[in-house]
Order: structure tokens, then sequence, then C-alpha cells
């Protein structure tokens, strides 16, 4: 069974039968999670880097951003039984699609959030597809923890 996981969203899951996915990364971030001990697995699509920008937004809607989003999904697939020193971290999108001469740096920033947060928690990022400025759309399979990401124009392939 597919679960979507939608734009400013996270979903944690340890079904063996389902498979998590997000659509239409551009500067959005998909940060995809998995404990292959326990077959746990989760994905985070935010949107922004820091919550601080719009603190009301923040609390309504902590998944759009970078620094109250990614704690949430880990503690999450913590709650399912998985441990954070066996999980595998798969890291896409962060384009610049509608800002192609970088005016803004959405992508880069969402982006530089992550690493930073992972520096400082110790944590790494096993395989990335990020940058330049093509959509992309990632998927996980709970069962085996296979990651697939689909690029504007291109079939799918296995990460």
């Amino acid at each position: 069974m597919k679960q979507i996981v939608g734009v400013a969203d996270m979903k944690v899951s340890k079904s063996q039968t389902e498979s998590l996915i997000t659509y239409a990364l551009g500067s959005c971030i998909g940060l995809v999670i998995y404990d292959p001990v326990v077959k746990v697995g989760g994905i985070l699509h935010y949107m922004l880097p820091e919550s601080s920008i719009d603190k009301e937004k923040a609390a309504a809607r902590p998944y759009m951003f970078a620094d109250s989003g990614i704690p949430r999904l880990f503690k999450s697939a913590y709650k399912l039984g998985a441990a954070k020193q066996r999980m595998k971290v798969y890291v896409a999108g962060g384009a610049e699609i509608l800002d192609q001469k970088g005016f803004f740096n959405i992508g880069k920033r969402n982006y530089m959030a992550l690493k930073k947060m992972f520096f400082k928690n110790k944590m790494m990022i096993d395989k990335q597809n990020v940058g330049g400025n093509t959509n992309r759309t990632v998927r996980i399979e709970i069962a085996t923890g296979d990651v697939y990401i689909k690029t504007s124009g291109s079939k799918e392939v296995k990460v």
C-alpha cells in the first residue's frame, strides 16, 4: 500500500506492506530515514529551513520547516523501535526551480539547514540526490529499505 507524504508533511511506518512516497521535490527536501534491523522507515517533506520566520505557522505545521520537522521525524521512528546508530539516511531535493539565478537559494538553504543539524547531532547522510534544477520524487519500500528516485523526464531508479 502506498502512503503519500504531502508537502510540509511527514510519515513513519513499520508496515511491511507499505511504501512511502513524496512527489515534486523542488527546493523542498525529502529526508528519508530507515532502520534495517526493525524495518522502520519515514519521509519528511519540508519546505523551509527555519521555523523562526513564522512561529505561528511553525506551531500549526511543524513539518514545513527543517528545524522543527527533522527532530519529529527521528523521534517518531524511535517510538517504533528505530535506533539512531542504525539509521540509514537518504536526502533528495534542494533544487533551484523557480529561482534559476539563485536569488533566494531556498534549495541550498534547506540543504544547509539539514547538514548543520546532522553535524551537530553526529548523523551521516548515506546517499543523496540534491541541487540542480529538476524536480524529484522519492519513495521507500518499508519491507526492504530500498529507496527509489525519479527526476523530471526520467525513469524511477533504485539508489
